[in-house]
């Protein structure tokens, strides 16, 4: 992979990056802004795919990703779930439950602090607000675009879910955060028990500055065979395409019902299925399942997508697409 990355003018709005030894122009503005968080670009890495080395932040942002978002983060180190952690529907499709494995916050807080680049959206995982608070601390010297807590990760337990599913600590959670640093905050929701525009209303009353939907959907998956759950810890998280069609309901249901940004997350693999998440009510669009059929060139494919169609619709900015679908 040829990693040369060259940045226009402001005035131009121009990106050049490369692939594969071509150099791709979209002179088109692909800019963007999530609430306070301004973007050069719309495609967001989501958290979990590839979201623990600076090294690969930085290929994946010369690539044409416009942030990456880390793997979420705990207190203390977690080793995750044992294999199989990972199992392929065919068609796009994915069900997983690593477990959340990563090298907690403070580790990986030394590992990203020499960053001078890459927008990075660190991801946080916890019970308690407490957590949160510990682990934002140990970002301080480390340049951080955002925090997205994740308030929905549906096969760990004691955390995501379980804590979106309880309105009163997603909102202590929220309110330490916010207390605790100026970086903007996201919180990522998810369908649990409790009706997720719940989980929104109350990360929005507490003061988060945008919403990540969605989270991947608790699944299975058997081995007739053998007669046994595939995976180790038996209940995974359905990503991929399959998951779209839920993902942009849910944008589109919190676009119409609150005044917050948005992030659209869920089955996006093409330009085609970012467009679809702009018009819904989203401002930007984080996918992950994707690269494991495209790599990191998927990045720079969906982005001349999107400036083709800007093109040939005359739109000057994402954000006059933004929520078009909800017009009469």
């Amino acid at each position: 992979m040829n990693d040369t990355f060259k940045k226009g003018t402001r005035e131009s709005n121009q990106l050049l990056y490369s692939k594969l030894g071509s150099i791709y122009t979209v002179d088109t503005n692909l800019a963007t802004s999530i609430g306070s968080i301004n973007l050069e670009r719309p495609v967001m890495l989501a958290s979990g795919i590839l979201g623990i080395s600076l090294d690969v932040f930085n290929r994946l942002y010369r690539s044409g990703a416009g942030a990456v978002v880390t793997k979420s983060l705990s207190t203390e180190p977690w080793e995750g779930y044992p294999n199989p952690t990972i199992f392929g529907l065919g068609g796009g499709g994915w069900i997983n439950a690593v477990g959340l494995s990563n090298p907690g916050a403070a580790n990986f807080a030394k590992m990203i602090e020499p960053n001078k680049d890459v927008p990075i959206v660190v991801s946080l995982v916890g019970s308690v607000p407490e957590d949160f608070e510990q682990m934002v601390k140990e970002f301080e010297n480390c340049k951080v675009t955002a925090y997205e807590l994740n308030l929905s990760c549906p096969h760990v337990a004691k955390v995501g879910l379980e804590v979106g599913d309880d309105p009163e600590l997603v909102k202590q959670i929220v309110s330490s955060v916010k207390n605790t640093t100026n970086v903007p905050v996201i919180a990522k929701v998810g369908l649990g028990t409790t009706h997720y525009l719940k989980t929104v209303e109350t990360a929005i009353d507490s003061g988060v500055d945008a919403i990540t939907a969605i989270n991947t959907v608790r699944a299975m998956a058997i081995d007739v065979e053998t007669q046994r759950p595939i995976l180790s810890n038996k209940f995974g998280g359905l990503s991929g395409t399959p998951i779209k069609p839920i993902a942009l309901r849910c944008v589109y249901e919190i676009s119409s019902k609150f005044d917050i940004p948005i992030i659209g997350c869920g089955g996006v693999s093409t330009w085609e299925d970012a467009i679809e998440f702009f018009l819904a009510g989203a401002s930007a669009i984080q996918l992950g399942s994707a690269i494991g059929d495209n790599w990191i060139d998927v990045f720079s494919q969906i982005n001349n997508g999107i400036s083709d169609y800007m093109k040939k619709k005359n739109f000057s900015t994402i954000k006059e697409m933004v929520g078009l679908a909800k017009k009469s």
